[in-house]
């Protein structure tokens, strides 16, 4: 017989409300990103972002006495907060200087199977057939959204760049794996988002220079990245994911793009071509095709186990997720 789910434990109400808003906080850091992007450049916008996020992130590890993380962590995160802050950040902010907020929102959705794919090379966990058809109706997907706009080169480059930065946060997974064995998450997330800020320290004199004529709002924009977005965003996902399943958790995160679309139309007035929510749907199609779990069989047996990939995450730091579990094995778990 079909298990029922009546024995699952019962979600709280406060962690599904801290979902939702972890993913409102996420969808709307691409549209703020679009917002001031012309006003800061991608570096210092980063930069900026990244000393309010982990200065505020810092206070809270202060605040709950939890020190330093112990040394064999520091590789780890080292590794994430030059991949994943850093080069995720920039890449992102670059990116969307030459596509919409929705396109970009979708296409950072593909970071899963990256995560795959560096998880069989690095992790030896293999290439199942699910990961081979996800990447082809992904990579269909991107070409697709990068054709959306006549096949321009400043719409090649931005979803070019948007894919760089779902690698770097692929990357940044594999080194946050490691960390979380010897710290705490929000440990690993704070410390993390200061090296990104430090990596991203060669931008300081751009960032003085582009806050000085920057208006009021676009000094707000900074300020809201690093403190909701991403310190409270992190905070809140970490609060849900101590109380439900990460890969029902995860899951929530394929709201993200449709989110940003809908904050984009009315505060940006962009709404993404026809043919790039084709391809971003089908780099989600891929993900899904990736990410769906063998059923079981009427008679209650289930299939024998195969490699399950990490649930969707949207992307990091705001923006597309962050808590990702792999198979069984659990070999490759995010929190952010």
């Amino acid at each position: 017989m079909i298990q029922s789910d009546s024995t699952a434990p019962k979600i709280p109400l406060t962690a599904t409300a801290a979902a939702l808003l972890t993913m409102v906080l996420w969808a709307s850091a691409f549209v703020v990103i679009r917002h001031i992007g012309p006003s800061v450049r991608p570096g210092p916008l980063a930069l900026g972002r990244l000393l309010v996020g982990s200065l505020s992130l810092l206070a809270v590890v202060t605040a709950r006495r939890e020190g330093l993380p112990p040394r064999a962590a520091w590789p780890g995160i080292a590794g994430m907060g030059v991949f994943w802050f850093g080069l995720y950040t920039v890449a992102l902010n670059w990116g969307e200087l030459h596509t919409d907020a929705g396109t970009a929102a979708l296409l950072i959705g593909t970071g899963p199977l990256l995560v795959a794919v560096l998880a069989g090379f690095l992790l030896k966990e293999g290439f199942p057939r699910p990961l081979l058809i996800g990447l082809s109706v992904a990579f269909a997907g991107a070409a697709l959204a990068g054709a959306s706009s006549g096949g321009s080169g400043t719409a090649v480059i931005g979803v070019l760049l948007c894919l760089a930065a779902a690698a770097g946060h692929a990357i940044g997974v594999i080194f946050q794996k490691p960390a979380l064995t010897h710290a705490s998450p929000l440990q690993v997330t704070a410390w993390a988002s200061a090296v990104g800020a430090v990596a991203c320290l060669p931008f300081a004199g751009q960032l003085v220079s582009d806050l000085g004529s920057a208006s009021a709002q676009d000094w707000g924009g900074v300020v809201y990245l690093g403190l909701l977005p991403t310190a409270v965003g992190f905070w809140t996902w970490s609060y849900a994911l101590s109380h439900m399943p990460a890969g029902r958790l995860s899951a929530t995160t394929y709201i993200v793009p449709v989110l940003t679309v809908l904050l984009a139309w009315p505060l940006l007035g962009e709404l993404p071509s026809g043919l790039a929510l084709v391809g971003g749907a089908l780099c989600l199609i891929g993900v899904g095709i990736f990410s769906r779990r063998p059923r079981q069989s009427a008679s209650g047996s289930t299939p024998p186990p195969t490699l399950q990939p990490p649930p969707a995450e949207t992307g990091s730091m705001g923006e597309a997720t962050v808590g990702q579990t792999t198979d069984a094995s659990d070999r490759i778990r995010s929190q952010d």
